[in-house]
């Protein structure tokens, strides 16, 4: 995969947040208080991160900066090694996922499939809150670490009060988020988080993937769920997922959300995989009784 980190923003985004963009991949947050600067996420590789750096010399300035990893998904924290010696801020339980053997066999995986995962070398928090939220104080912003589970145990979105700014990272998706497991409990955390964000009624909500700000997604993301469930209850009978979508084309993703003519073939494929996992965590909650949304 060959492409190249830049900066962006959205109209009326304040100027002290800059979106980096690591071409289709995956967008991360710069952030500049009073101070000190914020780094949420690190993209997937060093190469990549010092690359984001590099571009934002002119606007960092001589303030100390503070990295939040939002999640240990390998496109959001394997950049990590680029920024050794900084703090990096991260929820609990990042570190029961990166002592998870699953870990480090996820990189061997990648390191067999594209070269420039060789130079990665995982590299933890050295900062974790438990609980419902951290804070940091930067003077003129306050950032609000928020811990939002669901689509992985660990994830962080980030509240910026001052601007109605929401960092959403893979907490809000566009088409669709992926829930972390088939256990009903995921599934319901993940719609909860859903609700806390829509709830703080944000100006900008900037996602990870699908490099948009527009603050309806979650509204999108929330009704995706309901039909989800909507649909499931009504079925005569349950099985597995993809056994019951070659049987039910109307339960295949493009009836429940609608994909751009230009996502690419390549994209379309992840999010119909993700679609199977929600489907998959669907049937359990409806099996167990269990309402998630």
């Amino acid at each position: 995969m060959d492409f190249d980190v830049e900066l962006t923003t959205y109209p009326g985004l304040d100027e002290r947040i800059v979106v980096i963009r690591a071409g289709d991949e995956v967008d991360c947050v710069f952030v500049r208080t009073e101070r000190f600067n914020v780094l949420v996420d690190t993209l997937a590789t060093p190469a990549l991160c010092r690359r984001a750096m590099e571009l934002l010399a002119d606007v960092s300035g001589d303030r100390p900066l503070f990295v939040v990893n939002s999640h240990m998904d390998w496109d959001h924290f394997w950049g990590n090694r680029a920024i050794d010696g900084v703090p990096i801020i991260a929820h609990d339980k990042a570190m029961e996922r990166l002592r998870d053997p699953s870990a480090l066999q996820t990189l061997r995986e990648k390191r067999a499939l594209e070269p420039r995962f060789q130079e990665v070398e995982i590299l933890p928090p050295t900062l974790t809150f438990s609980g419902e939220s951290m804070v940091l104080h930067g003077g003129d912003l306050t950032l609000e670490l928020l811990h939002t589970p669901g689509h992985t145990p660990d994830h962080v979105a980030v509240w910026i009060p001052e601007l109605r700014v929401c960092l959403a990272v893979d907490a809000v998706e566009n088409p669709i988020p992926e829930v972390w497991s088939r256990a009903p409990d995921d599934l319901r955390s993940l719609c909860s988080s859903l609700k806390k964000i829509r709830d703080l009624n944000p100006k900008h909500l900037i996602v990870a993937h699908g490099q948009t700000d527009d603050p309806a997604i979650v509204g999108r993301n929330l009704a995706y769920f309901q039909k989800l469930r909507d649909e499931v209850a009504q079925l005569p009978a349950l099985g597995p997922a993809d056994q019951l979508l070659a049987e039910r084309p109307s339960l295949g993703l493009e009836n429940f959300v609608v994909l751009p003519a230009s996502m690419p073939d390549e994209t379309r494929t992840f999010y119909r995989r993700c679609h199977i996992s929600n489907l998959d965590a669907a049937i359990v909650a409806h099996q167990e009784g269990v309402d998630f949304i």
